[in-house]
């Protein structure tokens, strides 16, 4: 088992599957988009799925899929059978921008995909462009309405911007009333390609929440996995849910039990760490599945205690694109 010096259980790896993306988020990315590597230099789907098998013998039984925009990649649905075919893996999740996905519904349903966490920062299809430097908010909202009457376990990813969308924190609450999904609100974080968040005012976990319970006074705490991200509730008689993600101020680093790959094969302990080991050049230069496990095994033991260690031992520099890192 992959267990790191602090006692804790590593059983959930994200992998990103491409660092493309056809939209240019704000807080991910100048308008210009992010310098993309060689596809030589990415992570083939048999590497990932080698991996990905490695990593769930020693007892990771969870996968995100992420980007970029994974339904960017060519073949991915293809790398999602080949994934449904592991059978030590539980959970299989994507995280996406919902633009090319509508079609691909009925095929996930048929895999071992669980849960789509859909990014939506804004309900108002003016700002929606403004936010994603792109016209496709019909799209994405056709997207979200699909998977809301899928199958699918359906999450919203809302990251709370600074007089950009303070001001719909409420409008994604009532989503919930009559529609059955979990609307979550994530702290912004520097990951934008320059490494400082654009806010006027600081909409960490404590001001958002505040925000939504001045204006319900039937708010009921949900409980929650030992390792969720997200602090969960819902308001009484409301469909849905709705949680906050302290992503910056790392409150729930205690309980971590999570693993990044990027589509370069980085392997990540922590989101905010440099980096601890490349992958994939391991696999091509000819290491085997016990050399793959021993190598895991060891490099958990760097995993820092928090994400504040993890970017003090960097220098503080986090000005990478969170597309290259995998969303």
């Amino acid at each position: 088992m992959l267990t790191d010096n602090f006692g804790r259980q590593i059983s959930y790896l994200r992998l990103a599957v491409t660092d493309r993306c056809n939209l240019r988020c704000q807080y991910c990315m100048p308008a210009h988009g992010i310098d993309i590597v060689d596809r030589k230099e990415l992570l083939t789907f048999k590497e990932m799925y080698r991996i990905t098998r490695v990593l769930s013998e020693l007892g990771v039984n969870k996968v995100r899929l992420t980007g970029g925009e994974p339904f960017v990649r060519k073949d991915f649905i293809k790398f999602l059978e080949m994934l449904s075919f592991n059978d030590k893996l539980e959970e299989i999740n994507i995280t996406t921008n919902g633009v090319l996905i509508v079609n691909h519904i009925k095929e996930l349903e048929a895999l071992k995909v669980k849960t789509i966490n859909l990014s939506i920062d804004s309900l108002d299809k003016a700002n929606f462009a403004k936010i994603t430097r792109r016209d496709v908010f019909d799209d994405v909202f056709k997207t979200l309405e699909a998977l809301e009457s899928s199958s699918l376990n359906l999450k919203l990813n809302c990251v709370v911007q600074s007089d950009v969308n303070t001001h719909e924190i409420i409008d994604f609450i009532e989503l919930t009333k009559h529609k059955n999904l979990a609307v979550r609100f994530i702290e912004e974080m520097p990951f934008n390609g320059k490494g400082q968040r654009n806010m006027k005012e600081e909409w960490n976990y404590n001001k958002i929440l505040n925000k939504i319970k001045s204006n319900y006074s039937n708010i009921t705490p949900l409980i929650s996995d030992k390792s969720s991200t997200s602090h969960n509730f819902k308001v009484s008689d409301y469909k849905g849910a709705f949680g906050i993600i302290p992503a910056f101020t790392r409150t729930i680093c205690d309980d971590c039990n999570r693993i990044r790959i990027t589509s370069t094969g980085m392997f990540k302990n922590c989101l905010f760490d440099n980096g601890v080991f490349n992958i994939r050049d391991f696999i091509r230069q000819g290491a085997n599945n016990d050399d793959l496990k021993q190598l895991f095994m060891s490099i958990i033991k760097q995993k820092p205690e928090n994400g504040f260690i993890a970017e003090a031992n960097r220098n503080n520099d986090v000005s990478e694109s969170m597309s290259t890192i995998g969303g």
